[in-house]
């Protein structure tokens, strides 16, 4: 199995998908090779000044605890406890998060051991090795290994409270399908869609799937955000957040984090959109449901 890199320096830093493509071989990907660590990070761009937000190894350390924790354990049982932790302790912007670099160095030069242990599936029929794709190192922020979780974290949040991401990062279909959907970026569809999900109304990955597509076909015809509007986010909570970096202890690892104190979402608009897409899913086809119900 892939290695912890032997060679970590103190800060992150960014590589581009062209730098990174040249240590991403068949046999990292096959769990059977390491990443030459020193060699990666004279090609990186090293990320400049002495932001707390930007130290490694406290992510480094926070992702050994997520191996540890989830090593005898399905590894996707990880995502839904790294995510909230991982956004609150990298802390970025918006802005920050959508550079793809930063995505691809924290793969390959940070943490590509838990990259592999991660998403490595088993060995084929005929006994030849799983691979794992390309894209949870250098892919779009909905693949990419830590980018997804993060962006899961964000869109999910509300205000400080992280419990809506852990729900939504138990169901993988729930964090694959509904990240590449604009209308996740309206938050109280992102919490009513986490509401069904509360509720029991959607369970199977099926359900999810056929949800998502419901209430993104739905989008073209109705704005949510004129008939269930969120509350104006504050910009000067996020930035105290943010500044609050520089004190801070580690992410808590028993319980939730705290993310920055904006205003919650209007639990108005989260009802009623919660309801609008429960009919939405009533009337939706679920692969393999029968007329009763049942799948």
């Amino acid at each position: 199995m892939t290695s912890r890199p032997e060679y970590l320096p103190e800060r992150l830093a960014l590589i581009s998908d062209v730098q990174a493509a040249e240590y991403i071989s068949a046999g990292l990907l096959e769990g059977r090779e390491d990443v030459p660590s020193i060699a990666l990070n004279k090609i990186a761009e090293a990320l400049p000044g002495d932001d707390a937000r930007l130290r490694l190894h406290r992510v480094r350390d926070l992702i050994d605890d997520a191996m540890t924790k989830f090593w005898d354990e399905r590894p996707t049982a990880a995502d839904a406890w790294l995510a909230p932790r991982l956004h609150e302790t990298l802390r970025l912007t918006r802005r920050e998060a959508a550079e793809k670099r930063l995505w691809t160095y924290l793969a390959l030069g940070v943490a590509p051991d838990y990259v592999i242990w991660r998403h490595l599936p088993e060995p084929k029929a005929d006994g030849s090795p799983g691979r794992v794709a390309r894209d949870k190192f250098i892919g779009p922020h909905y693949k990419q290994t830590f980018a997804r979780l993060w962006w899961a974290a964000e869109l999910f949040r509300d205000g400080s409270d992280y419990r809506p991401v852990v729900v939504a990062c138990g169901n993988q279909d729930m964090l694959n399908s509904a990240l590449r959907l604009d209308v996740i970026d309206h938050r109280p569809t992102a919490l009513a869609l986490v509401k069904l999900m509360e509720r029991g109304t959607v369970r199977t990955g099926r359900e999810v799937n056929a949800l998502t597509s419901a209430v993104n076909a739905a989008a073209a015809t109705l704005m949510y955000d004129a008939v269930a509007p969120d509350a104006e986010r504050d910009g000067e909570a996020l930035r105290d957040w943010i500044a609050g970096a520089e004190s801070s202890l580690p992410s808590p690892r028993n319980n939730l984090p705290e993310g920055p104190e904006e205003e919650r979402a209007p639990m108005e608009s989260v009802e009623s959109l919660a309801g609008h897409f429960e009919e939405l899913f009533a009337d939706a086809p679920v692969r393999g449901r029968t007329p009763d119900g049942s799948e």
